[in-house]
């Protein structure tokens, strides 16, 4: 039975699903779900690239920003948690560059969290037995360290809701083929923009991501001291729901080209929507997450010295400086200013860090 007849059997059996559930069964159905099949996802054969695709900098960056929480936090046990780390690249580069420091290596706990069985056994293929796997965050308690994502949050599961003369939530149906209709949305989706201070104009269409809210509660609850790394594209609420974004932020990746369309190549196609910074901002604050700042990844990644390391590309492989040049200019330039970086902190007073020394023009 394909994917798309488990969802139309869902229908027919219990009526419209919201377009959340929808979502979670396309991405991550055991075995069919986009996630959690063995198709390639990541890199020329897979749909989409990410930074660490590009350029090992991006790895080496992170690991600088990592090295120096470390030292803020007493150079004493370091336990760094990766949510979701993909095909392995980027927890290979950050923990390549955190071994080349021995004492802090004497003191590093890595953990990856992923719930994808086809991701994981990717990851441990190419990073043997140098980290330890989790399911789930809750595996791993007292956290003194950092917890960091890449281009995770974007993919859960999202509701999607339209501003009539009330908030209406769209669900999915389905008769000779999928169809959206729409009933009264939940307190729980009242709530949100409530909270956020965000009055939605009638046909607006937008996005609620709820799993967001509860990863950073979860995340708060398990680190006991030190900072949260969350990398995404997406903006604060402010920008998120400018008028002409009226139509939402759903974007659908299958073999590198985009489209706004997630009732098609249903399980062979990434869906996404764009992160809203603000509300991971406030629910974090609300379970204890102080703010650190919110940059750009153009900007965190020059103020950790990404021209020392070009410079350093230039004298030690002479030969290869302008391929890895062209893919570092990438990284700051065609991705500087999409991707964005949200640094959170818990018991800890100092915000002083390498990668919020310039500011973006975006405030959280």
């Amino acid at each position: 039975m394909s994917l798309s007849d488990i969802i139309i059997k869902e229908i027919l059996q219990k009526g419209p699903i919201s377009f959340c559930d929808f979502m979670e069964i396309a991405l991550y159905y055991p075995g069919l779900g986009y996630y959690t099949s063995s198709k390639e996802k990541i890199g020329k054969k897979g749909d989409f690239y990410t930074s660490p695709n590009l350029s090992s900098a991006f790895g080496e960056m992170i690991g600088r920003q990592l090295e120096e929480m470390w030292h803020i936090l007493g150079e004493k046990e370091f336990t760094v948690v990766e949510m979701g780390a993909g095909t392995g690249l980027l927890s290979g580069d950050v923990y390549g560059y955190l071994k080349k420091n021995p004492e802090l290596f004497k003191e590093l706990d890595y953990c990856i969290v992923e719930k994808s069985p086809a991701m994981k056994e990717e990851q441990k293929k190419l990073l043997g037995e140098n980290v330890k796997w989790y399911d789930s965050l809750k595996e791993i308690e007292g956290i003194n360290g950092c917890i960091f994502s890449n281009e995770l949050v974007d993919a859960f599961p999202v509701h999607q809701v339209l501003m009539e003369k009330e908030l209406m939530e769209v669900l999915v149906d389905y008769d000779d083929g999928f169809f959206e209709i729409l009933e009264p949305a939940s307190g729980d989706l009242k709530d949100y923009f409530s909270e956020l201070e965000v009055i939605l104009p009638e046909g607006y269409r937008t996005e609620i991501n709820l799993d967001a809210i509860k990863w950073i509660e979860d995340i708060s609850s398990s680190l006991d001291k030190g900072f949260v790394i969350t990398i995404d594209y997406g903006y604060p609420s402010y920008e998120l729901y400018q008028e002409y974004r009226n139509r939402g932020t759903i974007m659908c990746y299958h073999e590198h080209m985009a489209n706004e369309t997630p009732y098609k190549h249903i399980g062979q196609q990434d869906i996404t929507s764009h992160v809203n910074f603000s509300a991971l901002a406030r629910w974090g604050n609300k379970s204890g997450l102080d703010l650190c700042g919110f940059t750009d990844q153009s900007h965190f990644l020059m103020g950790l010295g990404i021209e020392g390391y070009l410079k350093k590309l230039q004298e030690d492989e002479p030969g290869n400086y302008i391929k890895k040049m062209l893919q570092v200019k990438t990284l700051l330039f065609e991705m500087g200013e999409t991707f964005k970086i949200l640094i959170q902190r818990k018991k800890t007073n100092s915000c002083e860090l390498s990668g919020l020394k310039f500011p973006a023009r975006w405030k959280i």
